[in-house]
């Protein structure tokens, strides 16, 4: 398959069908550095569904983005990196394992031709797909998780090994996560049990919870999250119940007194000499969003910050 014309590559444009940011489609990997993919799952939600429609409502909202990011020099993201839109990964509704055996296959074709995947969930349990297909060609990897919940947990519901509550602790056993060079922020909340927080800590992830977040103040987390995965091969995960419901009503599992929107973004410009090799954002649910869609415009605003992140590496 031929790809498009090659200054289409760098300058967004309309097209047929909703992209993000009105990227290109992808008709083939050749010259890619990166690609958008939408994990159209919520087969694995504990609680709210409908995070099976995000990605086509977070690449709706992103339209008014703009390529040039002001935070990170004033670079032109999609001059210094070639992005598309490869579309979304085939799901199985219902059957959550064969879904991850599906996505993890969309996601290793990107990997292994080289790009760097961000994808847009989905509810959690996409990520460990994600990091399986990531870390086969990039081995053990450090993962960056912004969320307000763990997702550690060994089981949910009757037993059940894989939900968006367990990714963390399967990825870990799976050897695909180095818990040695990963961090955990933003946990808070009730708890279901008094182990919630230090199981991840037996599992070797460093934590940091809301209230140490803003304790130690922005400019020094971020620098605390470069230290710990020192240079490594990362995956960052942004679950959007991070944020406080105030700025982010519309996700799976809202909990309160998060950060606002300004403070998230924040701490994402903050970010330096991550070695970025894949990432996502997951668990819009937009039928729970407000009409002005601010928990999707949000998510667009993270992933372009990501984006950006890996062009400023």
């Amino acid at each position: 398959m031929s790809v498009l014309p090659t200054d289409s590559l760098a300058t967004p444009r309309f097209c047929g069908v909703p992209t993000f940011m009105r990227l290109p489609q992808a008709t083939s990997l050749e010259g890619l550095d990166a690609a958008i993919i939408g994990l159209p799952s919520d087969s694995g939600a504990p609680f709210r569904t409908g995070a099976r429609f995000a990605p086509n409502a977070v690449r709706a909202m992103s339209i008014m983005l703009r390529p040039i990011n002001p935070y990170r020099g004033g670079i032109n993201v999609f001059e210094r990196l070639r992005v598309a839109d490869a579309g979304d990964a085939a799901v199985v509704p219902g059957y959550l394992e064969e879904t991850l055996a599906q996505i993890e296959t969309a996601v290793r074709a990107l990997a292994q031709a080289g790009l760097t995947p961000f994808g847009i969930g989905g509810d959690h349990s996409v990520t460990l797909a994600e990091l399986r297909a990531v870390a086969a060609t990039h081995g053990p990897l450090a993962l960056i998780q912004f969320d307000s919940h763990s997702d550690t947990w060994d089981s949910y519901f009757a037993g059940k090994k894989y939900s968006a509550g367990t990714p963390f602790r399967r990825g870990v056993e799976e050897g695909i996560i180095d818990p040695s060079h990963s961090i955990q922020i933003g946990m808070r909340g009730s708890l279901f049990a008094p182990d919630d927080v230090s199981q991840s800590l037996d599992l070797g992830y460093e934590v940091v919870t809301t209230d140490a977040m803003f304790e130690m103040g922005l400019p020094t987390l971020a620098q605390r999250i470069a230290a710990r995965t020192a240079g490594r091969p990362a995956f960052l995960t942004f679950d959007l119940d991070f944020v406080d419901p105030a700025a982010a009503p519309g996700v799976q599992t809202p909990e309160s007194g998060g950060p606002n929107a300004r403070e998230t973004l924040a701490l994402l410009r903050a970010l330096k000499e991550i070695n970025l090799v894949g990432a996502d954002v997951v668990e819009l649910s937009p039928g729970f969003d407000q009409p002005s869609q601010i928990t999707a415009l949000l998510a667009a605003t993270v992933m372009a910050e990501l984006i950006a992140l890996r062009a400023d590496r």
